[in-house]
């Protein structure tokens, strides 16, 4: 019979190597599996000995306590989210097995779930490679077309949009109109998440695209599409043409990483918080805000904002000698 590995100097007690060798010979897991298995035991084992309390004793706070000391583990990092679940996943399966053969009658880790996982940040680009993209011309393909995808980059990058809705922008404004480019004024009206609407200043460098493409609009849009941005058929863009035209891009610009839309606006928050500090901000031009941030946020009066775009944002203004 195998021992699992030393607990506190000594073997696993039982019932963990009758368990572990039913695993191995009778499931016939991988070797792989029956590591983690038995890592998982011996952590469960330690605990309850630290804890004095029997393993065939083990209630469902107790199971609770142990979690919370791996996931807060007092030496280095915690246990992720993910390894948490693994350890619950093989001690479940230990009391299931145990209950049985009759050695309990309850299973204490039944119903307990790990600390879900936190969404991780799309990330950003550098700056440096942020403007490489939006300056970069598409290589091989129709000048409309090209003159298209560059405002669409200068414009997800420029002023932080959603993918949403920057294919839901239309070429002229009116009642029925989700959004649309306000060139006279330099912003761009959109309608968010929740249907809320708000306005984004829109750079130089967009503004610049935006004129190109207005002139080879006309020869891709089909009679009467009211979409600003339309496809080769001449139709609304979609959010997945975006996508795929973005990341043939980032790859002729020699970006050294796959680009979707969401990367262009968190980019834009990104370097436009490094560059002013105002979280604030930032946070009013994302229209991304809960109720409780969106009473302070509204405060905050238009023009401050186009300030801070303009003063921070590096696609606001041309440089001076700039092409």
């Amino acid at each position: 019979m195998s021992d699992g590995g030393p607990v506190a100097g000594q073997t696993l007690p039982e019932p963990l190597p009758r368990y572990l060798d039913h695993l191995r010979v009778e499931r016939r897991v991988a070797a792989r599996t029956l590591a983690l298995y038995t890592d998982a035991l011996t952590r469960l084992a330690r605990g309850a000995a630290g804890l004095n309390v029997p393993l065939e004793r083990l209630q469902p706070h107790h199971v609770r306590l142990l979690l919370a000391q791996l996931h807060g583990a007092g030496q280095g990092p915690g246990l992720s989210p993910r390894s948490l679940a693994l350890q619950l996943s093989a001690w479940r399966g230990l009391y299931r097995w145990w209950g049985r053969r009759g050695g309990v009658a309850l299973n204490p880790v039944d119903g307990i779930r790990p600390p879900k996982a936190g969404k991780p940040l799309p990330k950003a680009l550098p700056v440096d490679q942020a403007v490489a993209l939006a300056s970069h011309s598409a290589q091989n393909t129709d000048p409309a077309l090209a003159a298209r995808d560059h405002a669409i980059v200068e414009l997800l990058y420029g002023s932080g949009l959603r993918v949403g809705e920057l294919v839901s922008l239309d070429a002229q404004p009116s009642a029925d109109a989700a959004g649309w480019v306000d060139v006279d004024d330099a912003t761009v009206h959109v309608l968010g998440k929740g249907h809320k609407r708000r306005s984004v200043p829109v750079g130089s460098h967009a503004l610049q695209a935006l004129a190109a493409w207005d002139l080879q609009r006309a020869s891709l849009a089909a009679p009467g599409e009211a979409a600003l941005f339309v496809s080769s058929r001449g139709t609304r863009l979609s959010d997945s043409q975006v996508r795929s035209r973005l990341k043939r891009l980032a790859l002729e610009a020699g970006l050294p990483t796959s680009v979707h839309p969401h990367m262009l606006r968190h980019s834009f928050a990104t370097h436009l918080l490094q560059s002013s500090g105002d979280l604030r901000a930032v946070q009013e031009l994302l229209g991304h805000a809960s109720i409780s941030t969106t009473q302070i946020y509204t405060q905050l009066d238009f023009q401050h904002l186009a300030k801070v775009y303009d003063a921070a944002h590096p696609r606001a203004r041309r440089k001076t000698g700039g092409g």
